[in-house]
């Protein structure tokens, strides 16, 4: 395959992944805006959201109040933030269109319509007037193209390279979410916020990964912050955790191999050895700040291996 085909189906992945994942994060960070809280807690949970998304900066030299309206806008609507839900939407679009040729017709077609319908939206005020209902309908789209990719594609390269943006992008954010989420949680602790706030605050999370019932399953007890680290860290059998999401890019990365890749190969598998290898008490002993900090890292590494093995060199995409 070449180079620029795989760069295209790779980052369209990526961006319809994100899109869900920042509908994710802004759903569970407006569901516990709702509950009763300070301003100053209300006001470090959507900062943090900004901060653990890198956009802090970008978003502090265009407004003067971190408001949860202001947030919203920032990072659905806004076109100058790359990583607004309608910027992804726009970018996966222009990626599949590119490569229309290499995909089936009713993924183009149902990635096509979600860029259309999302426009729509926008100009209807859906985001304004009924955020969730915005947040579950961006979600609902991207389940619905990697069902469209999984019920029509072949299982050759094309299909392998969506698959691999989807899941560098899935372990990216779902680190990500549980990072910023756990460090609300703890500034909600220490402003006197009751056993109940914290029951309904981590559910909100389960819920935004969809690993609530998957929890009651799994654990059939009462929700505990580190039983719910465990589940989206170390679970291999919970679909968005970290151990699934590495565990299917090195078997990604055994299908689409080539000649310059062992390096990345041999980083991805290490990664996916330590979460095997791991418990949790020893990651929550360590800091789950620090841990989920380190793996990020990592997996950035890996994303960068990823380019440089099969993807469009940064510099010809800058020329």
């Amino acid at each position: 395959m070449l180079s620029r085909t795989a760069d295209h189906l790779y980052w369209m992945s990526r961006y319809t992944e994100r899109a869900e994942n920042t509908a994710r994060m802004l759903d569970v960070n407006y569901q516990m805006s709702l509950l009763p809280q300070s301003a100053q807690v209300a006001e470090q949970a959507w900062r943090a959201l900004l901060e653990i998304s890198e956009l802090t900066q970008a978003f502090d030299a265009n407004h003067v109040l971190m408001s949860p309206q202001d947030v919203i806008q920032f990072m659905v609507s806004d076109m100058n933030n790359p990583s607004s839900i309608m910027r992804c939407l726009q970018a996966a679009r222009e990626n599949a269109r590119a490569v229309r040729g290499s995909m089936t017709t009713e993924l183009w077609e149902t990635i096509n319509t979600t860029w259309l319908e999302a426009q729509k939206k926008m100009r209807d005020g859906t985001l304004e007037s009924a955020p969730a209902e915005f947040f579950e309908w961006v979600k609902f789209r991207s389940h619905q193209t990697r069902g469209v990719q999984h019920g029509t594609m072949v299982r050759d390269e094309v299909y392998y390279f969506i698959r691999l943006g989807t899941f560098i992008e899935r372990a990216d954010n779902t680190a990500r979410l549980l990072d910023v989420k756990s460090l609300t949680a703890e500034n909600m602790r220490d402003h006197g916020n009751d056993s109940v706030d914290d029951f309904y605050y981590w559910a909100a999370i389960l819920r935004s990964v969809s690993a609530f019932e998957i929890y009651r399953k799994v654990y059939r007890d009462v929700i505990t912050p580190e039983r719910v680290a465990e589940l989206l860290i170390l679970r291999a059998d919970m679909p968005r955790s970290l151990a699934a999401c590495v565990n299917e890019v090195v078997d990604l990365l055994g299908k689409v191999r080539n000649s310059h890749s062992s390096r990345t190969m041999t980083q991805t598998r290490n990664l996916l050895a330590e979460l095997r290898d791991a418990n949790i008490q020893e990651i929550l002993e360590k800091g789950l700040h620090p841990y989920l900090t380190e793996f990020l890292a990592k997996v950035g590494l890996i994303g960068s291996g990823i380019s440089h093995d099969f993807l469009v060199p940064i510099e010809e995409m800058v020329a």
